[in-house]
């Protein structure tokens, strides 16, 4: 199985709403309408068979719409591989993560810039204990503040790793969107999984390499972030950046595949 370990498909009452917020904050144009059938498209052209989906509720009350949407996309997009969301003033994580997993959702997205709190807010911990041998934890990390000001910076993230051993994390954007410098120092060599996603037009060569030289090959996952960008350009421009060997893209492509339960093996929705 091949995989895009990083993107995002909104409902469509909302889609066009977030692709504005999103050109908005990262300063870059959406290559698509951010729909499911959009995506569905260009994995196609992509020559990809599935790609991992995410959203983040930036407030409580978001959380119960979004993850009905993530099993929603479950039920009838079986390419796609739906995240579910949790914010820490949710007051039932526990019984709405009991929800997701019976409903087959494997994963949970976190994206502290965005839903308003830090990675190392208190509140957080019970919920990655909640999660630590259910779901697979994908963390926005980084962005234009400094590190220490940051509300996710690799620091944050490998002291994560660090308090909750078996809990699996994926480090968005090679361990920190422009903080890759404390992303080479923090979790670069450690068994945190990354993914290439919004890194390459932002990254120099020589940092780029030494992430990638110091980090196991297999923790190292293809992720495009689209509607930001599209997975077939990423995955020509990952080619032509590392000029990398089939195999070597063989193994980009295809190591998050263990992170997931095959589709028909996933519990019945409820």
């Amino acid at each position: 199985m091949t995989l895009d370990i990083h993107t995002h498909a909104f409902h469509p009452k909302i889609a066009q709403k977030v692709l504005v917020q999103l050109e908005s904050h990262y300063g870059i144009r959406p290559v698509g309408t951010g729909e499911a059938g959009d995506l569905l498209e260009r994995l196609d052209r992509a020559g990809l068979d599935r790609a991992a989906v995410h959203a983040a509720a930036t407030a409580p009350a978001q959380v119960i719409p979004a993850n009905n949407w993530a099993i929603e996309m479950a039920r009838t997009m079986p390419r796609l591989i739906p995240f579910g969301t949790m914010h820490p003033g949710f007051p039932g994580y526990e019984d709405e993560l009991d929800r997701l997993e019976r409903a087959g959702i494997q994963g949970i997205k976190i994206h502290a810039d965005f839903q308003g709190f830090r990675l190392d807010d208190p509140a957080l911990r019970p919920i990655l204990e909640a999660m630590r041998g259910r779901f697979t934890a994908m963390f926005h990390v980084g962005d234009r503040l400094p590190p220490h000001q940051n509300p996710s910076c690799p620091a944050k993230l490998a002291a994560i790793h660090r308090d909750f051993p078996g809990l699996t994390v994926i480090a968005a954007h090679l361990g920190g969107y422009l903080h890759w410098v404390e992303a080479l120092e923090h979790l670069a060599g450690s068994e945190v999984y990354v993914d290439t996603s919004s890194t390459l037009p932002f990254i120099d060569d020589a940092l780029l390499a030494a992430i990638l030289d110091r980090h196991p090959a297999e923790r190292v996952l293809f992720g495009s972030d689209y509607p930001l960008f599209d997975p077939g350009e990423e995955i020509a421009a990952l080619q032509a950046r590392l000029r990398l060997s089939d195999a070597r893209l063989e193994l980009l492509l295809g190591a998050g595949e263990s992170l997931f339960r095959p589709f028909d093996k996933q519990a019945p929705a409820s």
